[in-house]
């Protein structure tokens, strides 16, 4: 886990900002829900092809649930066309919870992670420090209280060091 944390640190810029939370999410499906984040991710400029990129994380999607235990949803793709790595996070609005394939029920916090598809293993490092953090309770109450989307971003981008506690 050291080497993961490691290479954590040695990201350039922030996995996320305020710009790319959605508070009171309200979706059709986990389709919708990552179509929305992924439109944040290509306003902010971290998408340079918002189809072609949606394209690949539905296909991801249809490979394998992404659903996790305690309501998280996890879509994500390595991509030619993401420019950072980036989570864009959603926040469901109260009662509008999404099936993302988890045994335990759905999804009212999802994140989805873009990694540069030359990233491998930045990817898997961002997914393995994630769902370490968001397989401990705390972490995961704490993104679904925050209910402001400056919070929200520092919990991520300091998921590291939260999650040790």
């Amino acid at each position: 886990m050291a080497d993961i944390e490691e290479d954590w640190e040695r990201y350039d810029a922030q996995l996320t900002t305020p710009d790319l939370v959605i508070l009171e999410m309200v979706a059709d499906s986990r389709q919708d829900a990552s179509a929305q984040l992924a439109e944040r991710m290509h306003a902010t400029g971290r998408v340079s092809n918002l189809p072609a990129f949606l394209e690949q994380i539905n296909s991801r999607e249809h490979q394998l649930a992404t659903g996790l235990p305690g309501g998280i949803g996890l879509p994500h793709a390595r991509s030619e066309f993401v420019q950072q790595t980036t989570v864009a996070v959603g926040i469901t609005k109260y009662g509008h919870a999404l099936d993302f394939g988890a045994a335990d029920g759905p999804a009212n916090v999802i994140l989805l992670i873009g990694t540069p598809a030359a990233s491998f293993s930045q990817h898997l490092s961002v997914l393995a420090v994630l769902a370490r953090a968001l397989s401990k309770e705390n972490f995961r109450e704490s993104l679904r209280r925050a209910h402001d989307a400056e919070v929200i971003s520092e919990l991520i981008n300091s998921t590291p060091v939260f999650s040790e506690h």
